[in-house]
């Protein structure tokens, strides 16, 4: 029997990986500050720039990839920033789709931080201040480690939202083979051509690789709760 996976379907794999794996990163270190200074902020700002972030959750993706892709188009702001700067255009490149893959998983990486943030209360800090550390000393000695149970769940959940990205990642890249064709256009792609067996494997993968990522976050939790108190 052939192998059911093609060169094609291979590339897609490895092009979701890079891409999951580079949104990941830039995820963390923008999240981090960001659900930091909301959990601690007493802000009028507050409110709107959690929104704001939260947007991603309730926004069809494909009504924030059509505005991503005005924005990073010829005519948009972006675009017109990134062609100033010799760079071209953004839209369907890799690099637009990292773009909006860190803004569409945005609040997977937030949320989890800033509700870490905000149980472990205002006391360690307040000790750690007392102590003689300054504010910079205590976020990295006091409130990351305090909160890493919080960043890996964001690391796992940006992780596995940017693998199952699909209307975002449609409209900024399409589905150029060897450059923007992830898993799920390559299986859209499969279903369009009506090659099911290959559309079988690669789906019956994501949904093997969703279930190993929600039972990684249960045992996670039981961990947690078995260690805290």
């Amino acid at each position: 029997m052939d192998f059911p996976l093609n060169q094609e379907a291979l590339s897609a794999i490895r092009l979701t990986l890079e891409l999951a794996i580079m949104a990941t990163g830039v995820l963390l270190i923008l999240a981090t500050p960001l659900a930091w200074w909301l959990s601690q902020t007493q802000s009028r700002w507050r409110a709107p720039i959690s929104a704001l972030v939260t947007l991603p959750l309730v926004l069809p993706p494909s009504v924030l990839g059509f505005y991503l892709l005005v924005a990073m188009g010829p005519h948009g702001p972006l675009g017109q920033l990134t062609q100033m700067l010799g760079w071209g255009v953004l839209s369907f490149t890799f690099t637009g789709l990292l773009i909006g893959s860190v803004i569409f998983s945005l609040p997977f990486a937030v949320q989890p931080m800033q509700h870490a943030f905000e149980s472990m209360g205002s006391r360690p800090m307040e000790v750690a201040y007392t102590l003689g550390a300054s504010p910079l000393d205590a976020f990295f000695s006091v409130a990351l480690p305090l909160a890493r149970p919080g960043i890996l769940t964001a690391a796992i959940l940006s992780f596995a939202h940017t693998v199952g990205e699909f209307g975002v990642v449609l409209m900024i890249g399409g589905n150029i083979p060897g450059k923007t064709r992830v898993i799920s256009t390559q299986i859209y792609g499969h279903v369009e051509a009506m090659e099911y067996t290959q559309a079988h494997w690669l789906a019956g993968g994501m949904l093997l690789f969703s279930f190993g990522v929600l039972l990684a976050l249960s045992m996670l939790r039981r961990r947690i709760d078995r260690v805290l108190p």
